[in-house]
C-alpha cells in the first residue's frame, strides 16, 4: 500500500505540468478553433527561458519569479506568432492553420538550437525543496508535494478567470458562438490574440515548472505534444475541468504502467483515449458544439468536372515526359522521382477522404506503413514472391482501414482525427514492440523487388505506372456518383440523408478505399527501399501527408500530388543546409499566408484573372 500510494503521488505531481500545457491548448482551441501543433514548442521555450532566468535570479524569489517570467515571455512570443502567422489566415479553412503551426514548430526548433545550443540542460533544484519527505515509509520528493498542492490552485485560478471576469465571459461566449460575439461589437482579433497569448503562457509555465523534475532539450516539444492532445481530447475540447481530470488520469496511469506493465507505456494513453471516445464521442466533459468542424470548411467550392481535352492532353504529355526521362536522367534523379511518386500517391489517398469527404485523419500512416509491413513480412518470413507480396499490401491495408474505420466513422471533426491517431499509435507500437515478428526498431531488411524489376530505371517505370494509375483511379471515383455522394455528405449531411444517401456508409467505404491506396503506396515504398522500419508508422508521417495536401490545396483534385512534389523537392534541396528546418518552416508559413487556397487553387485563380484559363463559373 505504501508503494501504491507513492506511485499515486508521483502521478499527481507529473500531472501539474501536463495540465498547464493542456489547459492552454484547450483554451486556444475553444475560442479560435486552432489545432495548434506548435503548443509543445511553447512548452519547450518555457523550459529554456526558465533555466536562463534561474541562472541569474537567486534564491526562492528568483526561482519562482523565473517561472512566472518564463510564462510571461512565452505568452508574448505566442501573441507575436498569432499576429504574424495566424491572424492573416483566419479566413482560410480552419484546419489549414495546422500547416502554419507545423511551420512554427520547425522555425522554433532551429531558433532554439541556435540560441540555446544542442546540449541537454539539467534543471536546477527548487530552493528549500531539496530532499524528500517520507510518507508511509516511502520517500517522496518535496517538490512533488508542492506541485500536487499547486495544481488545484492553478485550476481554481483559471476557473475564476473564466467565470468571474469580463475576459472569461468573452472567452466563454466566443467558445459558444464566435459570430455572435463579433456581431455584438467585440474586437475578435484582439480577443483571439489575448487567448492565444494566455494559452501560450500556460504552456511556458508548464515547461518552467517541471525543470526541477527534468530539464530542457530540443525534443521535449514532440515528446509532450501527443500527451497534451490526448489529455485535451479525453477531457473534452475547450473544457478546463475535463483537461484537469484527464491530466491526472493519464499521469497516474502512466506511472503505474511503468511500474507494473512497462511494455504498455508507449500506447497506454492512446488506448485510454480510444476507449473514452468510443464510449463518449466528445470526451468526458466535452460538448458536440465545440467538437470541431463537421465536413468541409470555408465556402463551398465550385462544381468539379473532369478535365477537358486540353487538360487531358497536358496530363498525357506530362506522363510521356516522365516515361521518357530515363533516357537523359541520372539514376539519382530517378530515385528521387520514385520517392516523389510514392509520396504523391500516399498524399492523394489522404486527399481523397479529406478534400472530398471532409474527414481529417491524423493516423493515415497506419495504412501506408501497414501495407509496407504486410508485404515485407511475407517476403521476410515465407519467401513469398515479390509480385504476390506486393498485391497483398493494399489488401492488408484495406482490411486494416475497415477495422479502424468501423470505430472512427461515427465521430467527426477533431475527435475523428484524434481517434485515427490513437489507432495509428496502436499499429506503430505493434510494429515497434513485437520484435519476434517485426524485429522492432531493427526493421525488416533485404526486401528487394523481383529480378525483372531490380534496375533503377525499371522500378521507376513500374512505380510511375502504379502510382499514376492509382491517382487517376481516385480521380475517376471522385467524378463518379460515389464521389458526389461523398461530397454531399461532407457539405450538408442532413440534406444528403434526406435525399436517401447513407452518409456514414459512404464515408466508411471511402475510408477503406483510401486505406487501400495508401497501402499500395506502402508496397511501392518497401520494395523501393528494400526495408521497412517502425518510423514509417509514426505520427510525423501522417502529418507530412496532411501538410502536402493543405499546401497543394484541399479543394483541388491535384492538391495532394502538387503538394507532395513541392515539399519533397524543397526538402531535398534544403536538407543540405545547416538550419534547414528554419528555412523550410519559413517557406511553409509563407506559402500558407500568400496562397491560402493552396498552390494549385491560387495558381488557377490567378490564371483565371489574367485570362489564361476560364473560371469554372464561365465554363
Amino acid at each position: 500500500m505504501a508503494f501504491f500510494f507513492a506511485q499515486l503521488l508521483t502521478g499527481l505531481a507529473n500531472a501539474a505540468a501536463l495540465f498547464l500545457v493542456a489547459s492552454g491548448l484547450s483554451l486556444i482551441f475553444g475560442v479560435t478553433r486552432i489545432v495548434n501543433f506548435a503548443h509543445g514548442s511553447f512548452y519547450m521555450l518555457g523550459a529554456y527561458i526558465g533555466i536562463t532566468f534561474m541562472d541569474v535570479l537567486p534564491g526562492h524569489v528568483g526561482f519562482w519569479g523565473a517561472i512566472l517570467l518564463s510564462g510571461l515571455a512565452v505568452g508574448l512570443i505566442g501573441a507575436l506568432v498569432e499576429i504574424v502567422v495566424l491572424r492573416p489566415i483566419y479566413k482560410a479553412p480552419e484546419l489549414f492553420q495546422l500547416v502554419a503551426t507545423f511551420g512554427v514548430i520547425l522555425v522554433i526548433q532551429d531558433l532554439a538550437l541556435m540560441i540555446f545550443g544542442a546540449e541537454d540542460k539539467l534543471g536546477p533544484r527548487a530552493p528549500g525543496l531539496r530532499g524528500v519527505w517520507r510518507i508511509f515509509g516511502e520517500p517522496i520528493p518535496k517538490y512533488d508535494i508542492v506541485l500536487i498542492a499547486i495544481t488545484p490552485v492553478i485550476l481554481l485560478a483559471l476557473w475564476w478567470l473564466i467565470t468571474r471576469t469580463r475576459l472569461g465571459v468573452l472567452v466563454r461566449a466566443a467558445t459558444q458562438d464566435r459570430e455572435m460575439v463579433g456581431a455584438l461589437g467585440v474586437n475578435q482579433a484582439w480577443l483571439f490574440t489575448g487567448v492565444f497569448a494566455l494559452g501560450s503562457a500556460l504552456a511556458g509555465l508548464g515547461g518552467a515548472i517541471q525543470l526541477p523534475k527534468g530539464g530542457a532539450d530540443l525534443l521535449m516539444d514532440f515528446n509532450i505534444i501527443g500527451s497534451v492532445f490526448v489529455v485535451v481530447v479525453i477531457g473534452g475540447m475547450g473544457s478546463l475541468p475535463g483537461a484537469f481530470i484527464a491530466a491526472v488520469l493519464i499521469s497516474v496511469l502512466n506511472v503505474f504502467g511503468v511500474a507494473y506493465l512497462p511494455q504498455s507505456t508507449l500506447v497506454l494513453m492512446f488506448v485510454v483515449m480510444a476507449i473514452v471516445l468510443i464510449i463518449r464521442p466528445y470526451g468526458l466533459l466535452g460538448r458536440e458544439e465545440v467538437a470541431g468542424e463537421h465536413g468541409q470548411v470555408g465556402r463551398p467550392e465550385e462544381p468539379i468536372r473532369p478535365y477537358g481535352l486540353t487538360g487531358r492532353l497536358v496530363i498525357a504529355a506530362l506522363l510521356a515526359a516522365l516515361a521518357l526521362l530515363p533516357l537523359i536522367a541520372e539514376p539519382f534523379v530517378l530515385i528521387l522521382l520514385t520517392d516523389i511518386i510514392i509520396f504523391a500517391l500516399f498524399a492523394a489517398s489522404l486527399h481523397f477522404i479529406l478534400g472530398t469527404g471532409g474527414l481529417v485523419s491524423f493516423g493515415h500512416a497506419a495504412f501506408f506503413g501497414g501495407g509496407a509491413y504486410a508485404a515485407a513480412l511475407l517476403v521476410y518470413w515465407t519467401d513469398t514472391p515479390m509480385e504476390l507480396a506486393f498485391l497483398f499490401a493494399p489488401l492488408a491495408a484495406g482490411l486494416l482501414a475497415l477495422m479502424i474505420g468501423w470505430f472512427c466513422i461515427r465521430l467527426s471533426g477533431v475527435y475523428f482525427a484524434m481517434l485515427t491517431l490513437a489507432f495509428s499509435q496502436l499499429v506503430w507500437s505493434l510494429a515497434f514492440q513485437w520484435r519476434q515478428v517485426t524485429r522492432g526498431d531493427d526493421g525488416l531488411i533485404n526486401i528487394w523487388p523481383a529480378d525483372w524489376l531490380s534496375g533503377t530505371t525499371t522500378y521507376y517505370l513500374f512505380t510511375l505506372i502504379i502510382g499514376a494509375g492509382g491517382i487517376i483511379a481516385l480521380r475517376h471515383v471522385i467524378h463518379a456518383p460515389f464521389g458526389y455522394a461523398l461530397r454531399a455528405g461532407r457539405d450538408s449531411p442532413r440534406q444528403a440523408e434526406a435525399m436517401g444517401i447513407d452518409v456514414k456508409k459512404v464515408q466508411f467505404m471511402a475510408f477503406a478505399l483510401a486505406g487501400v491506396m495508401a497501402g499500395l503506396a506502402g508496397g511501392l515504398f518497401v520494395f523501393a527501399k528494400g526495408s521497412i522500419f517502425p518510423n514509417e508508422l509514426e505520427i510525423e508521417k501522417s502529418f507530412d501527408a496532411l501538410i502536402v495536401v493543405f499546401l497543394g490545396g484541399v479543394k483541388t483534385l491535384a492538391g495532394g500530388v502538387v503538394g507532395a512534389t513541392f515539399l519533397a523537392t524543397v526538402e531535398d534541396w534544403l536538407t543540405r543546409l545547416e538550419y534547414w528546418r528554419l528555412i523550410l518552416g519559413v517557406v511553409i508559413i509563407a506559402v500558407v499566408i500568400l496562397f491560402p487556397e493552396g498552390i494549385v487553387g491560387t495558381t488557377r485563380r490567378v490564371a483565371a484573372r489574367v485570362g489564361l484559363i476560364k473560371s469554372r463559373e464561365e465554363a
